[in-house]
C-alpha cells in the first residue's frame, strides 16, 4: 500500500518539529498559487477562476500519492500555452464548449498517465541525465524570470518561451515602465534577499506579500495605475463528470498525448533537478506518473483544465525547507480559504511583489557550478547541458528537454558503440593482468597471449568495433600468437548479433590454429554461452574464473578442479 500511497510512507516518519517548515512553505505556495493560477488559466483561454480550480482538487490529490515533497501541482504556463494551442485548432462554437473541452482534456491527459503508470513506463525518467536537467532548469529559471518583467515594469510585454522575444519585448517596453510598479518589485526582491542573508528560516516571502498587501490598500495604489490582483469570484467548484465520447477523443487525442508526456518529463525533470541539489533519492517515477493522472484525472471531475508541476512553486517548496508532502495540503487549503473568505484581501496584491517572489526564488536554481565542473572534467556532457541550455532558451521549453534527452541518448549510443578495448598483460612477479597502457614498465609480455578486456556489453551497435579490433591485435601479435583469452567481467550481456559474431570470430581463430578461451563470466553471460551455439565453440574446459587459470591452463594444460568447474560452469538451467 505504501508504494501506491506514499502518504502512508512520510506520515509515519512526520514529527512536531517538521510542522513549522510545512506551514510556512505551504502559505507560501498558497499565496503564490492564487494570483498564478488566475494568470495561467487566462492563457489557457478560460475564465481566471478556472486556475484556482485547477490549483485545488489536483494538488490535494497529489498530496496523498506523490512521491516528491518539493513538486508544486497546479496550472503551469507551459502548459496552459499547449491547452489554448491544442484547444484552438479543435475550435470551439461558445466559451461553455471550450470550458468543457479543456475539462475532458484534462480527464484524457490523466487517464493516459495513469495507464503509463499502471504499465510501469516510468522508466522513461531514466534517460533525463543531470546535464540535461541542469540547463533545462537553468534555462527554465532565465525565461521564467525574465516573463516577469511584465509586472516588475507594469507595462505589457508579450508573451513568449523564447528569450531573444523576451529581451527584445522588453527593451520596447523600457518607456512604458510604471514607477511604482517597479519600486515595489525592486523593493520587495531587496527585503527577500536582505531577509535571506539574516535568518533563513524567517518567512521573508510572507512579509512582503503582507506589506505589499498593506501599502496598496492604504495608500489606494490602484488609483496610481499599480497593477493588482484585482477580484477573485468567490465559492469552491462543483462535482462533474467531463463530457467525453469517441468523436471527442479523436479529436483530443493528439494534443492528450503530447500534454500527458511533456507534463511528466516536466515534473519529473523538476523533482529530479532539485532531489539533486537536495542530495535525496524519493521519487518513484512510476509512481509518480500514477499521481499525475489521478491528479489529473479527479481535477476534471471539479472544473479542473490539465496541470503539471510548476518550476516556480517547486523551487519555492524547496526554497521554503518544506518538510513533506503537507505543505501541499497547506497550500490546498490556503486556495479553498480565499475562494471561500479571502478574495477581498488578495484584490489589493501587487503584481510587482509576485514577480519578485518568483525571480527570487528561481535565480537560486540556475547551476552554473556544475556546468563549471562538467567543462573541466565532463567536456562532452558539458555541451549536452550546454545544448539543453540553448535549445530550451532559443526554441523552446519543451523542444530544449526533449532535444537534451535526444542528445543524452546520442552520446550515450556513441559511447556504447566504441567502449573500452584493453590489451592486458602479467605485472611481473604477481597474479595481475592490468591495461598494458597503464602499467607498460611493470608488465611481462608474452607474444603468444593475446589478453583483452571490453568494457561493456555486446549488442549489434558494437560486436563490429569488437571485431576489428580483436582481429587488429590478433595481427600486431602475429604468427607466433596461440591463444586469446577474453576477460568478460565486465560483459553482462551478448545479444544474437554479437553471438553470431563470436561465433564466426572464434571459428576463424580456431582455424588459424588459434585457442579461444573466457574467464570472469558472470552467471547471466554464463547462461546466454550455454543457451547458444557458442557452447559449440568454447569448450567447458575454456571457461575459467580468473586469468591466471587460464594462462596457467593454456600453458600446462592442467585440468580444472571441481570447485572451478562449478563456478565456471554453473547457469540457471544447469543448477550445478
Amino acid at each position: 500500500m505504501q508504494g501506491f500511497l506514499p502518504v502512508l510512507d512520510w506520515i509515519s516518519r512526520y514529527t512536531r518539529a517538521d510542522i513549522p517548515r510545512d506551514l510556512g512553505a505551504g502559505l507560501s505556495v498558497g499565496i503564490l498559487l492564487v494570483p498564478q493560477g488566475m494568470a495561467y488559466a487566462m492563457i489557457a483561454g478560460l475564465p481566471p477562476v478556472y486556475g484556482l480550480y485547477a490549483s485545488l482538487f489536483p494538488l490535494l490529490v497529489y498530496t496523498f500519492f506523490g512521491t516528491s515533497r518539493y513538486l508544486g501541482i497546479g496550472p503551469v504556463a507551459m502548459d496552459s500555452l499547449l491547452v489554448a494551442a491544442g484547444l484552438g485548432i479543435i475550435g470551439a462554437s461558445s466559451p461553455a464548449e471550450y470550458i468543457a473541452l479543456a475539462i475532458a482534456l484534462a480527464f484524457f491527459v490523466g487517464a493516459i498517465q495513469l495507464v503509463l503508470g499502471l504499465l510501469r513506463m516510468g522508466f522513461l525518467v531514466n534517460f533525463l541525465s543531470r546535464p540535461v536537467i541542469s540547463g533545462f532548469i537553468s534555462a527554465a529559471a532565465l525565461i521564467i524570470m525574465l516573463s516577469q518583467l511584465k509586472h516588475l515594469f507594469g507595462a505589457k510585454i508579450a508573451e513568449s518561451n523564447r528569450i531573444y522575444e523576451l529581451i527584445i519585448n522588453a527593451f520596447e517596453a523600457l518607456p512604458h515602465i510604471q514607477p511604482i510598479d517597479f519600486t515595489i518589485g525592486l523593493l520587495g526582491i531587496l527585503i527577500i534577499i536582505l531577509i535571506r542573508k539574516w535568518n533563513p528560516r524567517f518567512p521573508g516571502i510572507l512579509l512582503v506579500v503582507v506589506l505589499g498587501i498593506s501599502a496598496a490598500f492604504l495608500f489606494n495604489l490602484e488609483a496610481k495605475g499599480v497593477r493588482l490582483v484585482g477580484a477573485i469570484p468567490m465559492g469552491l467548484p462543483g462535482f462533474s463528470m467531463p463530457e467525453l465520447n469517441v468523436e471527442l477523443v479523436e479529436k483530443l487525442w493528439p494534443i492528450a498525448l503530447t500534454l500527458a508526456m511533456i507534463g511528466y518529463l516536466e515534473a519529473v525533470s523538476i523533482a529530479k533537478g532539485i532531489e539533486d541539489k537536495s542530495n535525496e533519492d524519493r521519487l518513484d517515477a512510476n509512481q509518480e506518473l500514477r499521481a499525475l493522472g489521478l491528479s489529473n484525472m479527479i481535477g476534471s471531475f471539479f472544473q479542473s483544465y490539465p496541470v503539471t508541476a510548476s518550476f516556480s512553486r517547486s523551487a519555492l517548496l524547496y526554497d521554503a525547507g518544506a518538510r513533506s508532502n503537507l505543505s501541499g495540503l497547506i497550500s490546498g487549503l490556503v486556495v479553498v480559504a480565499t475562494l471561500l473568505f479571502l478574495t477581498p484581501v488578495f484584490y489589493f496584491l501587487p503584481k510587482a511583489v509576485l514577480a519578485s517572489i518568483i525571480m527570487v526564488t528561481v535565480f537560486r536554481l540556475i547551476d552554473v557550478a556544475y556546468a563549471r565542473i562538467l567543462w573541466f572534467r565532463r567536456r562532452d556532457e558539458f555541451f549536452i547541458l550546454v545544448g539543453t541550455f540553448l535549445l530550451t532558451l532559443f526554441v523552446g521549453i519543451t523542444e530544449g528537454i526533449l532535444i537534451g534527452v535526444l542528445l543524452s541518448l546520442v552520446l550515450m549510443l556513441h559511447r556504447t558503440s566504441k567502449p573500452h578495448f584493453a590489451i592486458l598483460e602479467n605485472i611481473r612477479g604477481t597474479d595481475y593482468y592490468r591495461n598494458v597502457d597503464r602499467f607498460s614498465e611493470d608488465q611481462h609480455i608474452r607474444e603468444d597471449l593475446l589478453i583483452i578486456r571490453f568494457d561493456d556489453q555486446l549488442y549489434f551497435g558494437n560486436c563490429s568495433f569488437f571485431k576489428r579490433q580483436l582481429f587488429k591485435y590478433v595481427k600486431e601479435k602475429g604468427p607466433a600468437l596461440k591463444a586469446v583469452i577474453l576477460n568478460a567481467e565486465p560483459i553482462n550481456y551478448i545479444d544474437s548479433t554479437a553471438t553470431q559474431m563470436l561465433l564466426k570470430a572464434i571459428t576463424k581463430l580456431r582455424e588459424e590454429g588459434r585457442e579461444f578461451y573466457i574467464t570472469g563470466a558472470i552467471g547471466p553471460l554464463r547462461d546466454i554461452i550455454f543457451n547458444s551455439e557458442l557452447i559449440n565453440v568454447i569448450p567447458k574446459s575454456h571457461l575459467f574464473v580468473r586469468i591466471v587459470e587460464a594462462v596457467a591452463y593454456f600453458d600446462g594444460k592442467e585440468a580444472l578442479s571441481p570447485i572451478q568447474k562449478k563456478v565456471t560452469q554453473q547457469t540457471k538451467k544447469s543448477g550445478n
